[in-house]
C-alpha cells in the first residue's frame, strides 16, 4: 500500500478550511487542519508534510510569523509553503511573502483548479523523495553487508538487482515529472526542487553502479547518497 502524503491547511476560519478540503479532496491525500499558527507548529513537531497552505491574516501569530518559525526549524525548513491571502497590498506585500520563505503567494478568490494543480506538483515531488530515501536505506544495507561470500553473497546480489530495478522505476517517474513541469511552465521553486531530486537520483545510481561486480573499488569507497 502506497502511503499518502500529508498536506497541512492553516486558516483561522473553519469555512475556509472546509473550502480547501473540498478543492484538494480529489488528490486523495491526507488533509490536516490547523486553525492557528501555534496549532500548525504543533502539528509539524510530529508529522511530515508534503506542502503547507498557510493563510496570511490570522489573529495572534500571522502567516508571516508562522512561516518564519517553520523555516528556522531544521526538521521543517524545506517544506514548501503556499501563502493564501484575501488582501492585496501590492508588490511589497507579495515580496514579504516570498521573503518569509513561501514558494507561492496566491490571492483569494483563487482558481480551484490552479491551486489543486500547484499542490499536486509538490505532493508528487514529496512522494519521489520518499521513494529515494527508501532506496538509499536499502543501499546502505547493501553497503554494510558487502564483501560477504557464499549464501550471503548471493543474497546481496539479489538485493542489488532489486535495488536497481526499483531505482529505475523512480528515475522514470522523476523524468516524467520534470517533463510535465517544463510543459506547464511551472513555478521556479517546483522546477528547482525537481532538479535537486534528479541530482540525488544520479548520485544514488552512481553509488549503486559502483557495487556491481567488476566495477572496481570496495563498498567502503562508495559514498552514501546525500
Amino acid at each position: 500500500m502506497v502511503q499518502k502524503a500529508k498536506i497541512l491547511l492553516v486558516d483561522d476560519r473553519p469555512e475556509n478550511l472546509l473550502a480547501l478540503e473540498a478543492i484538494l479532496s480529489a488528490l486523495d491525500q491526507t488533509l490536516v487542519r490547523a486553525s492557528s499558527g501555534e496549532e500548525a507548529l504543533k502539528a509539524l513537531l510530529t508529522d511530515d508534510f508534503a506542502v503547507i497552505l498557510l493563510d496570511v491574516q490570522m489573529p495572534g501569530m500571522d502567516g508571516f510569523e508562522t512561516a518564519a518559525h517553520i523555516k528556522r526549524r531544521e526538521r521543517t525548513r524545506d517544506i514548501p509553503i503556499i501563502f493564501l491571502t484575501a488582501i492585496n497590498h501590492g508588490p511589497h506585500h507579495t515580496f514579504r511573502g516570498y521573503a518569509a520563505g513561501a514558494v507561492d503567494y496566491i490571492s483569494k478568490p483563487f482558481d480551484p483548479w490552479v491551486l489543486r494543480a500547484k499542490v499536486s506538483v509538490f505532493v508528487e515531488l514529496y512522494m519521489k523523495n520518499c521513494q529515494l530515501r527508501e532506496q538509499a536505506a536499502l543501499l546502505r544495507l547493501q553497503l554494510e553487508g558487502g564483501g560477504k561470500g557464499g549464501a550471503a553473497g548471493k543474497e546481496s546480489a539479489g538485493l542489488l538487482a532489486e535495488l536497481s530495478a526499483r531505482l529505475a522505476a523512480v528515475e522514470e517517474q522523476a523524468e516524467a515529472l520534470s517533463k510535465q513541469l517544463d510543459d506547464d511552465s511551472a513555478d521556479a521553486a517546483a522546477v528547482a526542487t525537481a532538479a535537486h531530486l534528479e541530482r540525488k537520483l544520479t548520485g544514488l545510481r552512481r553509488a549503486l553502479d559502483a557495487l556491481e561486480p567488476g566495477a572496481g573499488g570496495g563498498a567502503a569507497s562508495v559514498p552514501a547518497p546525500n
